[in-house]
């Protein structure tokens, strides 16, 4: 038994690789979405063009955020300044950034009702998304378990210990990503 076990083990552990980083993925993306209230997390990812060199923002600069209103981004180098201004202009967050020659302050803006509407959707879309890529990885994996089968290499009762485990870990991760949206939901109707 413990030589079967070993066959099945790495689709167990790739598929639950590949569910972690599918619900970090979905994580991130709630993280990036603006809901009026400042977040570092909001800006620190955005690709800044430095000296030719593609850098993430937290990584030019200290980002603080002094009331529930702003995010102040005070770069390491000034010379940075216009290069952070421009990136975070064209990151597609709809974030305003207002350059004082030394620092670059955000404003976030309050959200309107029709805001929070769309947000709602485009929040539960991710979600889906996060769910399905789950899904994705437990059919690869029990199709890996059932080609093992098949092949001779496990017995059918060690497929389908291997195929609920796959399922039980399914459910582990798309309730994380139910909770997740369930939190982001949460700071959306709260703002």
């Amino acid at each position: 038994m413990v030589q079967v076990a070993n066959h099945t083990k790495p689709i167990l552990d790739d598929a639950e690789h590949k569910m972690q980083k599918a619900l970090e993925a979905s994580r991130q993306e709630f993280h990036n979405l603006h809901t009026g209230r400042s977040s570092i997390t909001l800006v620190e990812t955005i690709k800044v063009d430095y000296y030719n060199t593609i850098m993430q923002l937290k990584g030019l600069a200290s980002i603080t955020t002094p009331d529930s209103q702003t995010i102040v981004i005070q770069p390491w180098d000034i010379s940075a300044v216009s290069a952070i201004e421009k990136a975070i202009s064209t990151s597609g967050l709809g974030l305003v950034p207002n350059n004082d020659g030394r620092a670059i302050r955000i404003q976030m803006p309050q959200l309107t009702e029709e805001r929070r509407t769309e947000l709602d959707k485009l929040i539960r879309k991710i979600a889906e998304e996060g769910r399905i890529s789950i899904r994705n990885i437990r059919h690869d994996a029990n199709d890996a378990a059932k080609k093992l089968e098949k092949a001779g290499t496990i017995g059918e009762d060690v497929s389908k210990v291997t195929q609920k485990k796959v399922q039980d870990l399914t459910d582990k991760y798309i309730q994380s990503v139910d909770e997740a949206l369930a939190k982001k939901e949460h700071e959306i109707k709260q703002v």
